[in-house]
């Protein structure tokens, strides 16, 4: 027997719900990880500060070094560092098991141990992470460090969702909230503020549309009020008007070499965006421009090719085609929001747990059951 999660609630099966009680259970066994567990060579910071390479840089050919690292669009290097980034999306989709955990069943247990991996990576002097991305995605004998890589921390979205059901566990003590309030704080500061930041918040892409998914996110635990405002501001006279086409796709998106997952990774976060910041007065689901552009416009034009991957009219993606579609949760949060059961229909047919590493990267919600208490 699970607690309530949502008055009248028919949105979950119980095969999702037995599914989230499984890994719960399986996190349980889980060490609490940090980004001091491995170390590049590479980075120029201390083993507290986030490192990671481009993912689409490789080796020059004609340099015996292989420097400098030249661009190849589309197609990841392996080889590259990646380590933090896994293991950041590691520590969340633990936390995330662990508190979908407690939620349904109220065992202290989940929590507790949901509480031990935030520390561990968020607050202990001796594992912390810096809560600063000056190393992320650099490209070797280029730079140490670019805005684009604020993308990295993008799984980072779920905590605070986490940390706002873990608040009625005890496991979840004042200081630990307030420390935790403070390096979300100090994080959105830092994105805010610094040149890398600024310049990822100007991009014209989906990198961009991140970079507010982050913020608001943030935002949301800090209690940051005019960073919301801005968030909305934003949301209505840039991101809709400048990136989305008459027909309600993603122009940029589908000019790379993946267009198929660029389509649906800028949506799922336009979608999560929308639900962070709509208010009762603000209520961005029914948001269109005059001509039509809005979120309901973005939704209709992909949902065909989500139903039917066959029909979608641009040329597939030259890596990871085959691992889309996949359960994205901006299926169910607009499909909740706009009473659309062929969205929620979807999203319970489509896989929960996809074993493409990349597929998987480019989810950026673990737990969407989370988002909706």
């Amino acid at each position: 027997m699970y607690r309530q999660i949502e008055k009248g609630s028919s949105l979950f099966s119980e095969d999702y719900l037995n599914w989230i009680i499984e890994k719960a259970n399986g996190a349980l066994n889980k060490t609490p990880m940090s980004i001091t567990d491995a170390v590049s060579n590479q980075s120029p910071g201390n083993e507290h500060d986030f490192y990671s390479n481009g993912d689409y840089w490789w080796p020059n050919p004609d340099a015996e070094d292989g420097l400098p690292y030249i661009r190849r669009d589309g197609e990841s290097n392996p080889d590259n560092f990646f380590s933090h980034r896994k293991i950041l999306r590691c520590m969340r989709t633990n936390v995330a098991h662990l508190t979908a955990g407690y939620l349904l069943t109220g065992k202290e247990l989940f929590a507790k141990k949901a509480v031990d991996f935030l520390t561990t990576f968020f607050l202990e002097k001796t594992t912390r992470m810096n809560p600063h991305l000056r190393y992320a995605q650099a490209i070797p004998g280029v730079c140490t460090g670019r805005g684009t890589g604020i993308i990295d921390t993008l799984h980072l979205v779920d905590i605070p969702m986490a940390i706002r059901i873990l608040q009625s566990s005890s496991a979840l003590s004042n200081e630990i909230l307030v420390a935790l309030k403070q390096w979300f704080k100090d994080y959105l500061n830092w994105m805010n503020t610094h040149h890398y930041g600024l310049d990822e918040r100007k991009a014209t892409n989906n990198h961009s549309v991140c970079w507010y998914v982050q913020a608001a996110s943030f935002a949301t635990l800090v209690e940051d009020q005019e960073m919301l405002r801005f968030c909305r501001e934003q949301y209505k006279l840039n991101l809709i008007p400048n990136q989305m086409a008459a027909d309600g796709s993603f122009p940029r998106e589908l000019t790379r070499t993946k267009p198929y997952s660029y389509s649906i990774f800028v949506l799922d976060n336009m979608v999560t965006l929308t639900h962070l910041l709509t208010r009762p007065k603000e209520n961005l689901w029914e948001f269109q421009l005059e001509d039509g552009r809005g979120i309901q416009k973005g939704l209709a034009f992909l949902f065909p090719y989500l139903q039917d991957k066959s029909k979608w009219p641009y040329p597939d993606d030259v890596e990871h085609f085959d691992g889309w579609p996949a359960r994205v949760p901006s299926l169910l949060l607009a499909g909740r929001a706009l009473q659309k059961q062929e969205y929620m229909d979807l999203w319970n047919r489509l896989n929960i747990e996809p074993v493409n590493p990349e597929v998987r990267r480019n989810i950026a919600i673990r737990q969407p059951i989370l988002w909706i208490q």
